[in-house]
């Protein structure tokens, strides 16, 4: 490369990537090729670089470009600062194979970024009502405070601040009665069913279980070695009275019951006031803990809420109280948490350390913000009116349909996200599964929640669509059944 009178360069041409090519800011793209001119020799150790101005105008970036890069690049040791010359390549150059490697996807735009297919199984929320913007900046502010401890370790419990304000609300809006030291905080629910399972059962131990219902948690008590009895969901929730048979006949085997009272997963019925009472007797009777996992609680639209199970104060029934943020604001935050007396969550504690540890507590600290300043709460209030709506529409599109209505026949749920659809049993769910993913929209069969045969029904989530996207699932909802 011809040189000038002060060894510089006369001419720059580096050839920046375009933004489509690859979206990183232009300092980071400018730094990367004065790194790939010095190691491939064009630049050589000790060679001067023209100046920001002259080197800005030679590439066509501002000269705040420039500067940032240079600024970068010295700081890493390719470049150094000489008082009264400018910048020159370091005569030492780094050896840091790792922070040199630059991992970028061919593709940008992912498939996960722009799924083309509609998604109805589980009972998803809509992401786009969350305060998103508000927990980016309470997130923010978490790391900076929370860096000026460290960022080093911290309980395996999860974050003392998200544990206290938690505490205060699951007392007041679920009417529990619980300290900070009654919490653990995990990853998701099924973070929480998980090491519930681990620290609860035993191999010989069985768990009873509803049928249908969530095989994620039959698999966590499966996986700690413990046997399932399945008990069967009718229209007033878990079946009581065989409950009480395996109870009896299991001879104090019968380690815990796992159950979703408010809004069964997947048939979206509450248990009933009766079955409840008749539940927490049978636990005390027959020394088993109750199980509840309380994913969606924030969301009843018709009547009074029934309180958790957990909510009565029985020194005589042991309960473990299971909830998660992912159905309030979207399931990729993953944080849950358990209630549970104190001596269940040390215990759990431990388990927790073997398993990872700890979990976000940047994210956990983020989540407790909008919390303590209610703006999840006043979410929740904003969301519970838009799902309402939602769940009218969907309701109302099913038994009007032309094709559908003599079909399939849907409840309206007093809350929850989802709908169950019933269908005539001389249609196949997993076929008309099936002819629907070929139209773009996918719903999981009823089969999914069973452990053998093809219920006559499914679960649709109605909650992350507007109104314009529920008439679309149920137009393909009723093509694809006439594809059958």
């Amino acid at each position: 490369m011809p040189r000038g009178p002060a060894g510089r360069p006369w001419r720059f041409d580096i050839n920046l990537a375009d933004d489509a090519v690859d979206p990183a800011p232009s300092h980071e793209r400018l730094a990367r090729a004065l790194v790939r001119e010095i190691q491939r020799g064009r630049l050589d150790a000790g060679a001067l670089l023209p100046g920001s101005r002259v080197l800005a105008e030679s590439l066509g970036v501002n000269r705040k470009v420039v500067v940032a890069a240079l600024d970068e690049l010295c700081a890493e040791g390719w470049l150094e600062a000489v008082p009264a010359r400018g910048t020159r390549v370091a005569s030492v150059l780094p050896t840091m194979p790792v922070a040199d490697v630059h991992a970028s996807r061919t593709n940008w735009h992912s498939t996960a970024e722009n799924k083309p297919d509609l998604q109805v199984s589980d009972g998803a929320p809509d992401a786009r009502l969350a305060p998103l913007e508000k927990i980016a900046r309470a997130h923010r502010s978490a790391l900076t405070k929370l860096s000026r401890g460290g960022l080093g370790y911290g309980s395996a419990a999860g974050d003392p601040v998200l544990r206290e304000v938690l505490a205060k609300f699951v007392n007041q809006a679920r009417g529990l009665s619980c300290n900070m030291d009654e919490i653990l905080i995990t990853r998701g629910s099924q973070g929480a069913l998980s090491l519930v399972a681990l620290t609860l059962c035993r191999p010989g131990d069985f768990v009873a279980v509803e049928t249908p219902g969530y095989v994620p948690a039959w698999r966590a008590f499966e996986l700690a070695g413990a046997g399932l009895v399945r008990i069967p969901v009718d229209e007033h929730g878990l079946v009581v009275d065989e409950l009480e048979a395996h109870a009896r006949a299991l001879e104090g085997k019968l380690k815990a019951l796992y159950v979703t009272p408010h809004h069964q997963y997947p048939t979206t019925v509450a248990l009933s006031p009766e079955r409840r009472s008749r539940l927490r007797a049978l636990a005390a009777e027959y020394s088993f803990c109750l199980i509840e996992d309380d994913y969606d609680y924030e969301y009843h639209f018709d009547g009074t809420p029934l309180l958790p199970l957990s909510a009565t104060h029985d020194p005589a029934v042991s309960t473990i109280y299971l909830g998660s943020f992912s159905k309030l604001i979207a399931p990729v935050f993953r944080v849950g948490y358990l209630v549970a007396d104190a001596a269940f969550v040390k215990r759990a504690s431990l388990v927790r350390e073997i398993i990872d540890r700890q979990g976000d507590f940047v994210l956990e600290r983020a989540i407790a913000e909008p919390i303590e300043d209610g703006e999840l709460q006043r979410h929740a209030r904003r969301a519970r009116r838009v799902y309402r709506e939602r769940r009218d529409t969907i309701v109302s599109l099913l038994q009007s349909d032309a094709r559908l209505k003599d079909i399939v026949q849907v409840d309206c749920p007093a809350g929850g996200l989802a709908v169950w659809i019933r269908v005539n049993s001389d249609v196949s769910v997993s076929a008309w599964s099936r002819a629907a993913a070929q139209r773009g929209l996918r719903f999981a069969p009823g089969a999914t929640h069973v452990e053998q045969g093809d219920p006559p029904a499914f679960r649709a989530g109605f909650a992350s669509f507007s109104s314009a996207e529920l008439e679309r699932v149920v137009s393909v909802l009723s093509a694809s059944l006439h594809d059958l």
